[in-house]
């Protein structure tokens, strides 16, 4: 989830929501660091529209603010398990992606996912996975056990950093204790607070922007991760490696999806196409390191890309895609996270 951007302020947005927009406008809220530039400034010259862009570092944080009736924005990029969500609060509408004229190019595993099954509200932006990295300079393990970001050795005390929101961090410690996702009994929901509880007296920082920084300057040796922004921090020449534990990782799935009070719908429908088209998909994927769901974009791959380990994962790696979890599991995840947060 996730580089440089152009920048639109929250209270700018506001502003616009109350003025009338421009036709040949699009306002995209997506996450921290997760929407390369050249990759706008394609679709503006190719389209006559101007784009502006606001961050956000959560998918809570996103929902958060579409609750509160956040306009303004034409494009914003959930999970997963966050679609149904949005769906059935009626923050975000249909807009038959399924007719649009690149969905052909979408990977037939992709097409009507079991969050959106008629492809009416989502599109494609990337897949990946969360697991934890660490620097290998500074740490003697390999990251082979879900072992060493929850129960860490020595060597890492004090030096361990964790996601700010509970949405991945519990679902690992799910994974790691053999509990099912979105569990509604509470003995099991205690087992994953203990554990979490347990940790955090290790936790230099709760953080899900600046992981990479963290882990180059020595403050971190091992943090949770995200497979793509790990790349992005190994390349710059840091000694940044992403685990793959033998228990498994946590899979995710963004879309772009137009929030129900969107004023650009038209623009945000052809934005959507533009990137189910596979050359400017093939620049997302390029620019972030996560795996996309567009055919034929591996032909547009550079070298580096085609043999990165952080998307070219073990053949026998476990991913576990986290579903929409009830309002009583969510209740029970909520009251671990603030126990840990206390």
């Amino acid at each position: 989830m996730k580089r440089h951007l152009t920048l639109l302020s929250a209270a700018t947005a506001m502003l616009i929501s109350g003025s009338s927009m421009a036709a040949e406008e699009l306002f995209i809220y997506n996450w921290t660091e997760y929407t390369p530039p050249e990759l706008i400034t394609k679709f503006e010259k190719e389209t006559g529209i101007k784009v502006s862009v606001d961050t956000y570092d959560s998918n809570e944080t996103l929902l958060a603010k579409l609750q509160a009736g956040a306009t303004g924005y034409d494009l914003v990029v959930p999970s997963q398990n966050f679609v149904p969500i949005l769906v059935s609060e009626g923050l975000i509408q249909k807009v038959a992606v399924h007719s649009l004229a690149n969905y052909k190019n979408l990977e037939e595993r992709w097409q009507k996912p079991e969050w959106d099954p008629e492809q009416e509200y989502s599109a494609p932006w990337q897949w990946g996975t969360t697991s934890f990295s660490y620097n290998s300079e500074n740490y003697s393990g390999k990251g082979t056990s879900l072992k060493e970001f929850f129960e860490p050795s020595e060597e890492v005390r004090g030096r361990l950093s964790a996601f700010q929101t509970p949405d991945e961090v519990v679902s690992l410690a799910n994974i790691y204790l053999g509990i099912p996702f979105c569990s509604e009994d509470a003995k099991q929901m205690k087992k994953v607070q203990d554990l979490l509880v347990g940790q955090k007296e290790f936790v230099v920082a709760y953080n899900s922007e600046t992981m990479s920084d963290l882990l180059t300057s020595g403050e971190a040796v091992i943090t949770n991760h995200w497979s793509g922004f790990s790349r992005l921090g190994r390349l710059t020449g840091a000694p940044i490696v992403y685990a793959y534990p033998k228990e498994g990782v946590v899979g995710w799935y963004d879309s772009l999806v137009v929030p129900t009070s969107a004023k650009n719908v038209e623009n945000a429908k052809k934005f959507m196409n533009f990137m189910m088209d596979p050359v400017n998909m093939a620049m997302l994927t390029e620019n972030q390191g996560y795996g996309d769901a567009v055919k034929g974009t591996a032909a547009y791959y550079s070298d580096e890309l085609k043999s990165a380990p952080e998307i070219n994962p073990p053949a026998d790696l476990n991913v576990f895609f986290a579903p929409t979890c009830s309002p009583k599991a969510q209740s029970l995840i909520d009251k671990v996270w603030t126990k840990v947060m206390q």
